[in-house]
Parts: C-alpha cells; sequence; structure tokens
C-alpha cells in the first residue's frame, strides 16, 4: 500500500526516470533525421531528374522494408535486449545517410530506402518496448503519451530547420547532420541499462504466429489513413515550389506543432466522445484539409491545411491505434506487429499510387484523390460499424 501511495504521490518521478529520458531523446535524435528528408528528398530527387513516378517508389520504398521488418522485430526482441537492436538501427541509419552523398537514382538509392526502413521500424519498435517495460503499469499509458510528443517535436525543428541547411548549405551538409544525429541516438542507445518490469513471457504464452488476424478490418482503417498521408508527404514539397513558396517544411511544422498541441491539451475529447464517433469526425476533417490543400496556392492556406491536418492526424492515430487493438482483444507484440504492418502498407504505395495520379493529373488532383481515399475510408469504418451492430454509436 505504501508503494502504491508513493506512486500516486509522485508519478513523473516514476515516469521520468533515466532509462525513459535516454529512450526520448534516442528516439527524438532519430526521428529528427528521419523527418528532415521528408521535405528535401523529393525536391533533391528532382533535381537529379527523376521522374514523378520514380519519386513515389523511392519516397515509398522505407515503407516497404519497414513492413517487413515490423513483422520480425518482435520476434527479434525476445532474444535480444531492446538497446541492442537500438544501437544497430542507429548504425544502419547514419551509414544510410553517408551512402545518399555519393549514391545516386534509381537502384543504388531504392537499395538505401530500403536499409533505412529495416532501420526506422526496428529502433522504433525497440525503443517503445523498452519505454513499456521500465514504466509501472500504472503510469504506462500517460508515459506513452508524453514520449509520441517527441516524434511530433522532432518532425516540427526536423521539417522547417532541413529545408533552410539545404537552401543555405546544399543537400551533402544536411546528410552530414542527420548522421550526426544517428551517431547522438547510437550512444544514447548505449547508455541506457534498465531491464524494465514486465515478467517475461512463458515460451508457451508467446504466439508462433507473424500476424493477429482478428486485427485486420480495423487496422485497414490505418492503412487507407496513411496511404492518403504518405502521398500528401511525398509531393506537396514539390508543389510548394510549384506555387513559389520556397519552404514546404513550414506546413509539415504546422502540422507537427498542432499534433503537439492536441496531444497536451486536446485529451478531454477522448472523455466525453466514444472511439467510433472520434474516428468518423476526424476521418471528414482530414478530407476537408486535403481539399484545402488542392484550393491553395499561398502560405497562409497552406498552414491552414496543415492544422486541420494536425488535428485530425493527432486524435486518428491513436484512437484508431486503441480501438485496433481493443477488436483484437490483445495489445502484444503480434497484434501491434500487424497493425503496424498496415500501417507501413499505406505509407509503401500511398506515394507510389499518388505519383501516378500526378504524373497523369497534377498536383491539384491527387490532393483532391487523397481525399476521396479518406471518405473511401469512412465508408468503409461506418460499413465495418454496422456490420458489428454499433452503429448508432457514431450518431
Amino acid at each position: 500500500m505504501d508503494d502504491v501511495e508513493t506512486l500516486l504521490r509522485h508519478p513523473f518521478k516514476n515516469i521520468l526516470v533515466r532509462d525513459y529520458v535516454l529512450g526520448f531523446f534516442a528516439l527524438f535524435g532519430f526521428l529528427a533525421a528521419f523527418h528532415a528528408l521528408t521535405p528535401t528528398l523529393p525536391i533533391y530527387l528532382e533535381r537529379l531528374e527523376s521522374s514523378k513516378r520514380e519519386i513515389g517508389v523511392l519516397v515509398g520504398a522505407i515503407g516497404i522494408s519497414a513492413l517487413v521488418a515490423r513483422l520480425l522485430v518482435g520476434k527479434i526482441l525476445r532474444s535480444h535486449s531492446a538497446r541492442v537492436v537500438m544501437m544497430v538501427a542507429a548504425a544502419l541509419f547514419g551509414l544510410s545517410f553517408l551512402a545518399l552523398v555519393v549514391f545516386c537514382p534509381f537502384w543504388p538509392v531504392f537499395i538505401v530506402r530500403l536499409v533505412q526502413g529495416i532501420a526506422f521500424a526496428s529502433l522504433d519498435a525497440a525503443v517503445l518496448s523498452h519505454v513499456v517495460r521500465i514504466i509501472p503499469s500504472a503510469y504506462r499509458a500517460r508515459a506513452i503519451v508524453y514520449f509520441f510528443v517527441g516524434p511530433s517535436l522532432a518532425s516540427a525543428i526536423a521539417a522547417t530547420s532541413s529545408i533552410y541547411v539545404v537552401n543555405a548549405y546544399g543537400f551533402p551538409v544536411l546528410l552530414f547532420a542527420c548522421t550526426g544525429l544517428c551517431v547522438c541516438t547510437f550512444v544514447l542507445s548505449w547508455n541506457l541499462r534498465g531491464k524494465g518490469t514486465e515478467e517475461p513471457n512463458s515460451p508457451g504464452k508467446q504466439s508462433s504466429l507473424f500476424f493477429r488476424p482478428q486485427i485486420i478490418a480495423p487496422a485497414f482503417v490505418s492503412l487507407l489513413y496513411y496511404f492518403s498521408f504518405a502521398g500528401v508527404s511525398a509531393f506537396f514539397p514539390l508543389y510548394s515550389l510549384q506555387c513559389g513558396v520556397m519552404n514546404p517544411g513550414i506546413f509539415f511544422s504546422s502540422v507537427a506543432m498542432t499534433l503537439i498541441a492536441v496531444r497536451l491539451f486536446g485529451g478531454f475529447v477522448f472523455e466525453i466522445h466514444t472511439k467510433e464517433r472520434i474516428i468518423s469526425f476526424f476521418l471528414v476533417v482530414s478530407a476537408a484539409s486535403l481539399v484545402v490543400l488542392s484550393l491553395s496556392t499561398t502560405l497562409p492556406l497552406f498552414i491552414l491545411a496543415g492544422v486541420l491536418w494536425g488535428i485530425a492526424m493527432g486524435y486518428l492515430v491513436p484512437v484508431i491505434m486503441a480501438y485496433a487493438l481493443e477488436y483484437a482483444g490483445s495489445s502484444d507484440g503480434t497484434a501491434i506487429a500487424t497493425y503496424q504492418a498496415f500501417m507501413d502498407s499505406g505509407l509503401a504505395f500511398g506515394p507510389v499510387a499518388m505519383g501516378i495520379v500526378v504524373h497523369l493529373a497534377g498536383y491539384r488532383s491527387m490532393f483532391l484523390c487523397s481525399a476521396l481515399v479518406c471518405l473511401v475510408n469512412l465508408a468503409f469504418f461506418l460499413s465495418y460499424l454496422t456490420k458489428r451492430g454499433n452503429g448508432a454509436r457514431v450518431v
């Protein structure tokens, strides 16, 4: 009883432990390097005279390898510590940036992007696994919410500053800076030492499957959502330059800063509305933001579209995942890997499909097609709820 009272009196003391802070900054540095390529890689590839379809494939390639890695890393973490997996992933990611300094499209860069996908999926899964283990169960939910502020902050800072670095110093300097961030992640990972509070699963309780079939239907909602998001991420920078806005990173920063605000101050929405209603409403908001983007040619309108998208994403990402895991009746590694595999599928195939649309019909048509995907996603979700017999909860 004394231990419980101590936990209740000192929540931050029990969350902000040494390994939690190290893991937070390790993921922050890693994702800062990752997000630095989001607005800059399409521009760099276009300067190297890559076609729109090639840009879509090269941007989406990271999701293809991440998809495969998601299904394997869960089993790897059973026999290797999260610390080791994080160190290897950080080293691979750093080397991949150095490789981009030398290699030119198409196939060499495609291979580098595949390596980056493996590193991204491995470190992401490993650091989350470590954080879950070191935090007392009474504070894990709160700890994870705070932990995900780091990725949003990394995106907000890297998206804008990366464009500045490229314009002022060139793409190679950005790549060297990203390598430096990976070195920092490696060092921080090296210093992790906590073994965690989670009891190891017995061999008999470990699933031999690489996926959990029960989660497929709700996870498909995530696939369609990230499909639309990935297309925008791949081609908005080129559209922005076409409109005369020379720093497309501002759009991504507006998304990220809105995400941070929603996650820090918007929690009351989860308490007064059902998950079904939140998902349905913010899929509509996502579609609206893409329509605004298709009509925008100036920075203020780009920022407005980014804020709308950030609000929707801030609620949709955690709620869709929570809903999917709740429906699957499990939050074990296999269920999470299945969900993330669907997410990575959207990230992988979105840029490829939208690259074809851009090639045939232009950027604005691509944004409208992405908005249509959000509405199709809404129709699928409502149909799914009707079949489950709880469609009334959306009203």
